[in-house]
């Protein structure tokens, strides 16, 4: 028997049946033709099989056939369970996309990006005749359609799968950048990631933030952004803007942060606003020149156009020490108080700075001298700083006194500058004249208008001051205070006390003036005293201070930690007990137990 085999396509869904077809066939979708072919219509795979032809000779009895073997060749069919991905890059993630196909016969399956072939590498895993794809170690570039194709003798299929990858927000432009004060800047900061994230800046000197669409109170500062994109615009740039300034980019993935540096150049700035100084000759004096600029500055010390020191000069000098430009000048004539400048230069401008060098002089002379505090041996005396200093500044005030039959001054010096100055050591209801002269590194001043005073005459002390507390015992202390001794020592303090609850007679007790406090002894316990207690010079007792107290309860007896037992015949036992300062043995006949 003979056999033939026939190929043909179809749309239909696979199938694996195959069967044998008689002549006869169905009138449906099988034709026979006017030429004794077979025509099958909308063939599918269940039509695969063996088709009989038979051919016969009824007259002659013959039969003849030929078996016809019909192979249906089924286009691919691609099925993927899944057509979007996501992964985050950078971070060691994998990712399998899978495609199955049907088809006859079995499709071939191959897969594509950017319209090329992928094969297995470091990047990318086939697996089961390429049904699966993996992606390792996904990074941002990674991203995008991946093309699964399958092909077979009838035709072709293929179908996309979509690899979003998401990527941490990173900056990836940002530089330092440099302008001039006054004028205008503008920060670029750009960041890519998947979301694209949001950019955000800091100035990092006051923490004040801004982000898209933001502008400062004064609006010297604005914030215009886009996609992945922050531009920071700084109009009329002042020196308080320059610094550190952190940028950071920020999405649902994470968070990224830089800082860029905004240097701002400018003219030299004077910083010193002292442009007098005096001095004189045999006076050395250091001129300090203190600039401050961006960039660096060169310094000058001009005089008459000249630059400083000039030729053949010996008292002068110039030096340089950090930012500063010293002009030290030793003066030996008069030629040496005069006029000079400072000249500073950088890219950014000249500036300079007159200075004027005078002579100096001895300060004039303080008024309005006065007393405003007096007793038998002190004063005090205040007064008026005066209206020149002579252009160096005065470091004390000298104040002269004598008596006014004396001819001899005594010199006190004040405290600094202060233009308060305490006289002691006086003598009772004397005439004094006091002077005040005003010093300076140049010397001392002219001395005021000479002013009369007279000090009190001696009198009675005034009452003491005093206060008191217990003192060990059945005693009480009584501490005195310094008082007005009335211009004459104290000679001695008298004592009266007594009990407040019963009519007892004054106790009276003298100490010596040089004593700072009395004690009062064999006082009763839990008793109230009142007391008086005068002070005496050579003139008299002061008027008396009353003072009154309550003497404190008397205290309880308080057992030691330890007990000492003598024993004797009758068992009797001896405690040694300690209350307020004072020793008792105690006989009992009791046990010791605690």
């Amino acid at each position: 028997m003979d056999r033939h085999v026939a190929e043909t396509e179809t749309e239909a869904e696979e199938t694996r049946n195959t069967r044998s077809r008689a002549a006869s066939v169905s009138k449906d979708r099988f034709a026979m033709l006017a030429n004794n072919n077979l025509q099958i219509v909308d063939i599918s795979k269940s039509d695969e099989g063996i088709y009989r032809c038979e051919g016969r000779v009824e007259a002659q009895g013959e039969i003849d056939f030929r078996d016809i073997i019909v192979i249906v060749n089924v286009p691919p069919a691609i099925t993927m369970p899944q057509k979007s991905f996501n992964a985050t890059a950078e971070r060691g993630e994998e990712m399998t996309l899978s495609c199955r196909a049907s088809g006859s016969p079995e499709p071939t399956i191959s897969w594509y990006r950017n319209d090329k072939l992928l094969e297995e590498n470091e990047n990318y895993l086939l697996k089961g005749s390429n049904t699966g794809l993996t992606v390792r170690k996904i990074i941002s570039s990674d991203g995008g359609p991946y093309v699964c194709r399958a092909t077979d003798k009838a035709g072709e299929d293929e179908k996309h799968a979509l690899l979003q990858v998401f990527v941490q927000p990173h900056i990836i432009l940002l530089k330092n950048e440099t302008t001039h004060e006054n004028g205008q800047v503008t920060l670029i900061c750009e960041a890519e990631g998947e979301p694209i994230p949001k950019i955000t800046w800091k100035r990092a000197k006051d923490d004040i933030t801004f982000s898209e669409g933001d502008k400062s109170p004064d609006g010297h500062i604005s914030v215009r952004g886009q996609h992945g994109s922050l531009s920071l615009h700084i109009m009329d740039v002042k020196l308080s803007d320059s610094g550190r300034y952190d940028f950071e980019a920020t999405s649902r993935i994470g968070r990224h942060q830089k800082s860029m540096y905004l240097d701002i150049e400018y003219a030299p700035k004077f910083i010193s606003n002292q442009t007098i100084y005096y001095f004189w000759e045999g006076n050395p004096i250091n001129i300090s020149c203190d600039v401050k600029s961006n960039p660096s500055a060169s310094i000058h010390w001009r005089r008459d156009k000249l630059i400083l020191p000039a030729k053949n000069t010996t008292n002068l000098k110039t030096y340089r020490t950090g930012r500063k430009m010293i002009l030290e000048i030793a003066p030996i004539s008069n030629n040496d108080f005069r006029r000079c400048n400072c000249t500073a230069t950088n890219d950014t401008g000249t500036r300079f700075q007159e200075y004027v060098l005078a002579l100096a002089d001895v300060p004039s002379s303080p008024y309005r001298v006065r007393i405003i505090e007096l007793s038998q041996t002190m004063t005090k005396v205040s007064f008026n700083k005066p209206d020149s200093h002579g252009g160096v500044p005065i470091h004390h005030y000298q104040v002269d006194v004598k008596e006014v039959a004396s001819e001899t001054w005594k010199i006190v010096h004040s405290h600094g500058v202060q233009t308060m100055v305490v006289l002691d050591n006086l003598e009772p209801n004397t005439a004094y004249e006091i002077r005040v002269a005003a010093v300076n590194g140049r010397g001392q001043g002219d001395y005021s208008k000479i002013e009369i005073f007279r000090t009190l005459p001696v009198c009675e002390p005034s009452p003491p001051s005093i206060h008191g507390q217990p003192s060990s015992g059945k005693s009480f202390k009584l501490s005195i205070t310094k008082q007005d001794d009335g211009g004459a020592p104290i000679l001695e303090y008298m004592v009266k006390y007594r009990s407040k609850d019963k009519e007892d007679q004054w106790l009276e007790k003298k100490v010596q003036g040089n004593k700072d406090h009395i004690i009062l002894e064999h006082l009763q316990w839990t008793t109230g005293y009142e007391m008086q207690i005068t002070a005496a010079n050579r003139l008299g007792y002061s008027e008396p201070t009353v003072y009154e107290f309550n003497m404190l309860p008397k205290p309880n007896i308080i057992k030691e930690k330890f007990c000492e037992v003598n024993k004797s015949g009758n068992e009797s036992q001896s405690w040694q007990l300690n209350a307020a300062g004072f020793s008792f043995i105690i006989a009992i006949s009791l046990s010791c137990m605690f």
